[in-house]
């Protein structure tokens, strides 16, 4: 089912509440999602954005020709659906601005979960001049781009964080300001004689792939696997600034759908276990499959998890032998042999 927010974004025109989109127009839809019905007021042509790869594939699978980023200038409006991260959701109103042409309109919606009510307040503080309207249990915002966008800009783009002086992170990425504590303490547990293939499932902006080849310098290679695009490009700035001499590759794969086409001696992985808001464990069991597929006999597994969630029993099903290295107070790092 489309989400309630899909309709809300395309409400406006449907309703008459702004100018119909014309048929020679483009415009950008930032954070697309499969699923929404364009209404007759609504002629121009859509670019898709999507970095995150389930959500790219069912766009793709839909053929609405998706893109991982953003591309191309002088669009003629813009559409954005707001998403849980905040920092996220003014980044995307910054690109819109940057890429719509002045007066061009800028709609945007979301849920109470999005925070569309607090995004409906920064923007009437940056002078946008916006007006709104409830609708499918969502908030449409809409204003048209100011001929000088500059400053609105500057405070609305994202800029990167950088963690620990050796990594950078963006908004949007998971656990973009600081190093998640769960992964900290996989981390410590790493082997240092690792000398074989390696797979970081889930590997984000590359931090436990760069802990594994300054601890195993003897590593032969390692292959990075993640679903949102631009924390994959972030891991490759990572690898090449602290660890240049080790040979990595890049993946952009869903991997609950998408499976290694190799075979490896090691999977390393913080396991996400949020899709949306509440918590999928089942996210993290299919990716603990995916890895026992992905091994070569005798090959290991090290992955970390919030202490509650339910993967031993997933170990015991698919793997010859499993355990426990340590926990404490929220996290336990789980073992097991292929």
């Amino acid at each position: 089912m489309a989400r309630d927010s899909l309709k809300t974004l395309f409400h406006p025109f449907a309703s008459g509440s702004v100018a119909p989109a014309g048929s020679g127009e483009r415009y950008i839809f930032l954070g697309a999602e499969a699923g929404y019905a364009k209404p007759e007021e609504f002629a121009a042509t859509i670019v898709p954005v999507q970095g995150l790869r389930p959500l790219f594939r069912q766009l793709e699978a839909a053929r609405l020709d998706p893109l991982p980023v953003a591309d191309g200038e002088d669009f003629d409006g813009a559409l954005i659906l707001c998403g849980k991260h905040r920092g996220e959701n003014e980044n995307r109103i910054a690109i819109a601005l940057a890429r719509v042409k002045p007066s061009g309109l800028i709609v945007i919606a979301g849920g109470k979960e999005d925070g569309i009510q607090s995004m409906r307040k920064l923007i009437d503080k940056l002078g946008l001049e916006a007006q709104s309207m409830p609708k499918y249990h969502g908030i449409a915002i809409w204003f048209h781009r100011p001929a000088d966008a500059s400053a609105q800009i500057a405070r609305l783009a994202s800029t990167p964080v950088t963690i620990d002086a050796k990594f950078q992170a963006s908004a949007g990425m998971f656990s973009h300001a600081h190093v998640d504590p769960g992964s900290e303490l996989l981390a410590g547990r790493l082997p240092a004689d690792f000398d074989g293939n390696a797979a970081d499932f889930g590997a984000g902006w590359g931090y436990l792939s760069v802990m594994l080849g300054e601890q195993a310098p003897r590593v032969n290679r390692i292959d990075l696997f993640e679903a949102n695009y631009e924390a994959l490009e972030a891991a490759k700035k990572n690898l090449a600034r602290n660890c240049p001499n080790l040979t990595a590759r890049f993946f952009w794969q869903d991997l609950a759908k998408e499976a290694p086409k190799e075979k490896y001696d090691m999977v390393i992985m913080n396991p996400p276990f949020h899709e949306g808001h509440e918590a999928e464990p089942e996210l993290g069991q299919v990716m603990i499959k995916t890895a026992a597929d992905s091994l070569r006999g005798g090959g290991r597994l090290l992955l970390v998890a919030n202490r509650g969630l339910p993967y031993e029993s997933v170990l015991a099903a698919h793997y010859k032998e499993h355990g426990e290295v340590c926990r404490n107070s929220r996290f336990k790092v789980l073992w097991a042999r292929k």
